[in-house]
């Protein structure tokens, strides 16, 4: 198997066990670890990313460096944030042996996904191209297009059913509240399955990609308002609007107001409705 990318050279299974045993690493459910050590996934992820020169990218649990390796090939900068102290300490020596003559565009930043913000970046990111760990993937995603306008495009492995909500339309069955909320920043594709075998140790679940690309917000209404009705929406989505609504409007009949002001149907449910018709119905509330 060519385990060479441009300059780098990838890690293959050996490569991963050797580290691991070095750190004295297990992968922990705790951490949601499974490490990739298939160089041939990792390549086809980071051609999934559709990277230019000029991109800076950013990587959540970048854990022994598999994906982070072929990142430094493809872009300007890689950003890799790692909560795990004994895996971050280790990632620039890694890059240093794996890729001498790119081991500059890393930059490792020891700290926990769900809580960095811009300020934290010497760059700003460009593109999201992670591994993610799998019992926080929906909110890592979330916090991150909110807080890193920057992001333009990205494309992250999740469990296969997370990717199924997160890329969900109007009218299916998973759609709900990380559809709408993740379709409020960009548009989001599932793209394609990921092999269970690719990951040490093989988890009990399938995975998949998700590709996202920013695009400008579907209105000016203050994005909190917006989510917190879609949490209202959902949090009984097997009653209509006008029913699961009362709560957040105050009442059934002001619900079913806001709702004939914004142009929906009360009886509708809300997995009928995409993040635009929300964005009305937030409005409508607004606007009293």
């Amino acid at each position: 198997m060519d385990e060479r990318v441009g300059d780098v050279r990838l890690l293959g299974p050996a490569d991963v066990r050797r580290l691991a045993e070095e750190l004295g690493v297990r992968p922990t459910k705790k951490l949601g670890q499974n490490f990739v050590h298939d160089p041939n996934t990792v390549r086809r992820i980071v051609a999934g990313a559709n990277l230019t020169a000029d991109d800076v990218a950013l990587e959540i649990g970048p854990g022994l460096g598999s994906l982070t390796l072929a990142l430094l090939d493809a872009c300007r900068a890689v950003v890799a944030v790692e909560i795990d102290p004994v895996l971050a300490s280790r990632l620039e020596r890694t890059a240093a042996e794996q890729a001498p003559g790119l081991a500059e565009r890393l930059t490792v930043l020891p700290a926990d996904g769900m809580r960095v913000t811009a300020a934290d970046f010497p760059q700003p990111p460009t593109a999201l191209v992670a591994n993610l760990p799998y019992n926080v993937s929906v909110p890592v995603v979330l916090h991150l297009l909110a807080e890193l306008p920057s992001l333009r495009h990205g494309l992250v492995m999740v469990q296969s059913e997370v990717a199924d909500r997160l890329a969900a339309r109007p009218g299916s069955k998973v759609y709900g509240v990380p559809s709408v909320k993740a379709a409020w920043y960009a548009d989001v594709r599932r793209a394609g399955p990921v092999p269970r075998a690719v990951f040490w140790p093989i988890p009990n679940v399938d995975s998949a990609l998700v590709s996202f690309v920013r695009r400008d917000a579907p209105s000016t209404v203050d994005r909190e308002a917006v989510f917190s009705l879609v949490d209202a929406a959902f949090a009984q989505r097997r009653k209509t609007l006008r029913a699961a609504l009362a709560g957040w409007a105050g009442s059934a009949a002001l619900a079913e107001r806001y709702l004939v002001a914004a142009g929906v149907d009360p009886s509708t449910r809300g997995e009928q409705l995409d993040v635009a018709d929300f964005a009305r119905i937030a409005q409508a509330r607004t606007s009293g």
